[in-house]
């Protein structure tokens, strides 16, 4: 996630500085022939040529609008992870009933697994080797064959409630919301794994490119030849503008890619963790880093 005033504009130019040099070069040719030639007879009225600038307009504000909001979703999905990890403790906090014998041992396990399926979560979304802090529970816990590791860990989850109510540690009431906080987890992560496995369609982004290109070869045939450098300069603009604003909604249609514009997933689980620590009394609470970047993971 791009953090506020800390925006590299060099690093989005690095992005898109292939488009930019392709735009030059097809300009500049297009700039040229319009000057010479049969090609300097042709006029297209500019009319014409606003016709593909405004298709490319409703496109990319289509384009726009869908990419912001897979990723505002998937935002809002880590939010409601952010609120359903405590809610999970909490709720253990107050109804496992405290002089049962594992009271406090299993407290301490659901806790420590939920920070690691958060954790989890994320790597796996990214496509992402599992990290030392999850490799090292999945080793000792024997989860090392998984398929699907943070499906898994709800599984434990699952197991300890079952355990905590065949042992009277909690009634049946308790166990239904200790329940119904598990769904609304398996529920977010099935919303990131949606997003994560629908693929923005590419013929779209073929369709604005080609109309983008349309745009750029009408435009200098339109436009007077009496300063060719100010009709290349011209020719060049506008499409990178477009260009510009297309890439930044691709950036965001993908929100687990491990990318600058991702949903900061790792950072998120951070907070959760530090929170879940802070509720079971753990004295050792780790410190977030501090961001060294212009965006946090």
């Amino acid at each position: 996630m791009l953090l506020n005033k800390r925006i590299s504009i060099a690093d989005f130019f690095s992005l898109i500085k292939y488009d930019i040099l392709l735009i030059t070069i097809y300009a500049t040719v297009i700039g040229y022939f319009d000057g010479y030639g049969v090609f300097n007879s042709i006029v297209i009225p500019v009319g014409v040529t606003s016709v593909f600038g405004t298709a490319v307009a409703l496109l990319l504000g289509f384009r726009t609008n869908q990419s912001y909001d897979r990723w505002w979703e998937a935002r809002t999905v880590w939010g409601a992870i952010v609120n359903d990890s405590r809610s999970l403790v909490r709720q253990s906090l107050l109804f496992f009933k405290k002089h049962h014998v594992d009271h406090q041992h299993l407290i301490e396990r659901m806790a420590v697994r939920q920070i690691v399926w958060c954790y989890a979560l994320g790597e796996s979304l990214r496509k992402l080797p599992l990290s030392e802090r999850v490799k090292s529970y999945v080793d000792v816990h024997g989860l090392s064959e998984a398929k699907n590791l943070p499906n898994a860990l709800l599984v434990e989850h699952a197991n300890d409630l079952r355990t905590a109510f065949d042992t009277k540690m909690i009634n049946e009431f308790q166990q239904v919301q200790l329940d119904t906080t598990l769904v609304k987890l398996c529920d977010s992560m099935g919303k990131c794994e949606r997003i994560k496995n629908t693929v923005f369609p590419k013929a779209h982004s073929m369709l604005i490119h080609t109309i983008i290109y349309v745009f750029a070869t009408m435009l200098p045939f339109g436009l007077p030849d009496d300063f060719p450098v100010v009709e290349i300069v011209l020719t060049i603009v506008i499409p990178v503008v477009f260009i510009a604003i297309e890439k930044t909604s691709i950036l965001m249609q993908d929100p687990f890619e491990n990318k600058p514009m991702d949903t900061p997933v790792t950072d998120l689980a951070q907070t959760i963790e530090i929170n879940i620590r802070q509720m079971i009394g753990d004295k050792e609470i780790p410190q977030k880093p501090a961001p060294d970047k212009y965006y946090i993971l």
